[in-house]
């Protein structure tokens, strides 16, 4: 296989191994999308990471009690909080696509910003749980 990194080493579709296009394909074909995503193709420099994280990313995700819009709101919510310029941008346009409007992520943002600082406050002030908590 000839070298296929782009950027800071990701694989393209057309310089993939068969265990990598393997994956691409059920990416693609899960998603409905034309290609994958540059996260994909970065995780495919290590094709064990790249099936792994897909099969547990595609079980967590799948329909279940939380609805496809709100998984991506919280993937979006953890993702702000730890910080993740990629993955916020990701989960964004996801949520989007599956119907946030932007009266919902002005909300998520702002319960984003008000628990990360109540969550230092509490923190910083050593705030014991109440009882009725635990």
């Amino acid at each position: 296989m000839r070298a296929a990194a782009i950027g800071r080493g990701m694989i393209e579709y057309a310089d993939a191994s068969p265990e990598v296009r393997a994956v691409f394909d059920d990416i693609k074909a899960t998603r409905g999308v034309p290609d994958v995503n540059n996260f994909w193709k970065a995780l495919a420099v290590h094709p064990p990471t790249l099936a792994r994280t897909w099969e547990s990313l595609k079980q967590v995700m799948a329909p279940g009690a939380l609805d496809p819009m709100t998984k991506e709101m919280l993937y979006l919510a953890v993702s702000a909080a730890a910080g993740c310029q990629y993955c916020v941008a990701s989960h964004t346009a996801a949520a989007r696509a599956k119907g946030m409007t932007d009266a919902m992520h002005g909300e998520l943002l702002a319960v984003i910003a008000m628990a990360a600082e109540t969550n230092r406050l509490a923190e910083a002030l050593r705030v014991p749980v109440d009882p009725q908590f635990q």
